[in-house]
């Protein structure tokens, strides 16, 4: 094989047929027993190359494991992106509906009250009408009895006195004075007075409120929530991307507001589930790798399994005694004090407490659990507060 100039040392015009592994460089038999490499170490050039491959080809595949993270990610975003656009039109369906039915609901009470206000108008002209027919006989009465009466006066002496009772018992006149009338008038206080208020008092009976709206964007691939995201229950699973927010080790979803004070209450409905879980959570839980559910994992949960014992998750998880099986839990957290209790809605009844102490973000924390007929799935629901609306 032919030596090339780039094969030979500048300094020496020898052959370089070794490596300086401490210059990185490439060196020739004379520069290796030089001063300034002597004490390096130099290999054979097919030893330091074969070494170099070596090396190249781990961080070659280090920066190929980037590229596909990459890859994966841009992917990830692109799903991320497209479904933010699915999630807007979504919820701008959702808006619109909503305001739909409240402006059916403004539009009826519209209706409601202006019809009342017609037919206020209508009967209180017919009386006025009515009244107005008689009163015009009264005065056509009256008129002719005076117009007759004049004429009387008019007579001749004679012909006066002989007319004379006749024309007194004529003067004799049964009409009285006109009568009256009230509450005629349109009741115009009642139609319009504190309009507002008043139809707000009424939607009481059309407007939900719940103390926790579920958070969609934390729910598992197989979790369905109703569209005013108080309800949640297992079902086919949904394309949806894997944003960090999302849980997908556990079929659960998360309250939308978490909590760092304060005391804070919801009741749940479960149903006919199964197996279920409800409680809180840490914002810093474990969403995407198995875990279990314990206050050791930033759990404080109870649940039901397999329909007929109902546990707490603690490490070991306790089995917790049940006369009969509850329809609604009540769940209380006090920040300050640590506590998460849960309560027999029915009777009022403790069911338990958990005692610990938070330091981060606490979430509501719903798991409706597995069911192989989706068709027949028991959802839980997040029960409605109720609404007052009164003056102080």
């Amino acid at each position: 094989m032919s030596t090339t100039n780039q094969d030979k040392c500048f300094l020496h015009n020898q052959k370089r047929n070794s490596f300086c592994h401490n210059d990185e460089v490439l060196v020739c038999l004379i520069c290796q027993q030089s001063k300034e490499h002597k004490v390096h170490v130099c290999c054979p050039v097919e030893e330091a190359a074969e070494q170099k491959k070596t090396e190249i080809s781990a961080c070659l595949e280090s920066l190929k494991k980037k590229l596909k993270v990459l890859m994966n990610t841009k992917e990830q975003w692109e799903e991320i992106k497209t479904y933010i656009q699915t999630q807007a039109c979504e919820t701008d369906t959702g808006i619109k509906e909503e305001f739909k039915k409240l402006h059916q609901f403004l539009k009826e009470e519209e209706n409601t009250r202006l019809q009342a206000l017609k037919q206020e108008e209508e009967t209180k002209t017919q009386i006025m009408c009515k009244k107005l027919e008689n009163i015009e006989e009264q005065i056509n009465t009256l008129s002719s009895t005076i117009s007759d009466i004049e004429t009387a006066l008019k007579a001749q002496d004679i012909q006066l006195l002989q007319d004379y009772k006749k024309t007194k018992k004529r003067l004799q006149c049964s009409i009285g004075e006109p009568e009256v009338i009230r509450d005629i008038l349109i009741n115009s206080a009642k139609h319009l007075g504190s309009l507002s208020f008043q139809i707000w008092k009424k939607m009481e009976d059309i407007v939900r409120c719940v103390p926790v709206v579920l958070d969609p964007n934390t729910a598992q691939f197989n979790l369905e929530l109703s569209e005013e995201l108080s309800c949640v229950q297992y079902s086919s699973k949904k394309l949806l991307p894997n944003n960090t927010e999302r849980l997908i080790n556990r079929i659960s979803v998360l309250g939308a507001t978490g909590f760092t004070s304060g005391k804070h209450s919801w009741t749940v409905d479960v149903g006919q589930g199964k197996d279920w879980y409800i409680g809180v959570a840490l914002d810093s839980i474990q969403r995407k790798n198995t875990i279990f559910l314990s206050p050791a994992e930033g759990f404080w949960v109870i649940g039901l399994s397999n329909g007929d014992s109902l546990w707490a998750q603690t490490t070991p998880r306790s089995k917790l005694p049940m006369k009969e099986k509850p329809n609604r839990i009540t769940v209380e957290l006090d920040y300050e004090r640590g506590k998460v209790i849960f309560i027999n809605a029915a009777d009022s009844t403790k069911i338990h407490t958990f005692k610990d102490k938070f330091t981060e973000k606490v979430f509501p924390y719903f798991s409706p659990g597995l069911c192989k007929d989706v068709q027949n799935a028991s959802p839980l629901t997040i029960c409605p507060q109720i609404i007052k609306v009164k003056v102080e």
